[in-house]
């Protein structure tokens, strides 16, 4: 399913027809409202980009490394670079829409987004907190021409930081640790996969930081519910 796709950052080597018209380019085609519920039980979703685009593009591909943009986004919940990318990546992209709240265990989002069904797909992508580097995502997947479908999203691995669940590599409110690092570690993965969730790793670290486990915060995907329907013509 992946390996015939593009990663997103390949759409940059397309010739640029207009500089940031992600959203420009979403005249026409069908409104659709994107319902996404977090289906965990301790995991909290930063801010959602969502966004739709030729279905030859993907945000990552299964088994190869994530790209800079998608790294920051599964560290530190920072949508902005990956933004950034769709927006300057001409009109492969349609539409893009990004969220500005955390989405917390049970709780709802919705957001209203353009596409042509048959010619565009849509994704998504928000990280998961508290983790080291997992986000939630759908990728290249189906508009509907008419009424709604429904789709399970998985919680996937950046691959980009080892799974220490120390409360020190962790952002957000639960542990306040770093957020997006540069630096490679030599226990990294090196390329995306499906998460296996949280382990027992004890309860702290060598530099005394706590280290969350799985009695609260595993999961099994899938990790959250959407819902794409279509909402009007015009």
């Amino acid at each position: 399913m992946y390996k015939h796709r593009n990663s997103i950052l390949s759409a940059l080597a397309l010739p640029l027809l207009a500089l940031a018209t992600g959203h420009a380019n979403a005249a026409g085609g069908l409104r659709y409202e994107v319902t996404v519920t977090n289906a965990t039980q301790a995991q909290t979703f930063t801010p959602l980009i969502v966004t739709t685009h030729r279905s030859s593009i993907a945000l990552f591909e299964l088994g190869s490394p994530a790209s800079t943009e998608l790294e920051i986004l599964a560290e530190g919940g920072d949508t902005g670079p990956l933004a950034g990318v769709l927006e300057g990546a001409g009109r492969v992209v349609r539409d893009i829409k990004t969220g500005d709240g955390l989405l917390g265990p049970g709780a709802s989002v919705s957001f209203v987004i353009r596409g042509y069904p048959g010619r565009d797909s849509l994704s998504l992508a928000a990280m998961l907190i508290p983790t080291n580097d997992t986000f939630v995502a759908l990728d290249t997947v189906r508009l509907p021409y008419a009424g709604s479908v429904k789709y399970m999203a998985r919680a996937y691995d950046a691959g980009t930081e080892a799974n220490d669940q120390s409360c020190g590599n962790m952002p957000g409110p639960r542990c306040g640790g770093e957020g997006y690092s540069p630096v490679p570690g030599p226990d990294d993965e090196g390329f995306v996969h499906v998460s296996n969730g949280f382990h027992e790793l004890g309860d702290t670290d060598a530099d005394g930081f706590e280290v969350l486990g799985p009695a609260t915060y595993d999961w099994r995907n899938p990790v959250a519910t959407v819902t794409i329907r279509v909402k009007r013509a015009r």
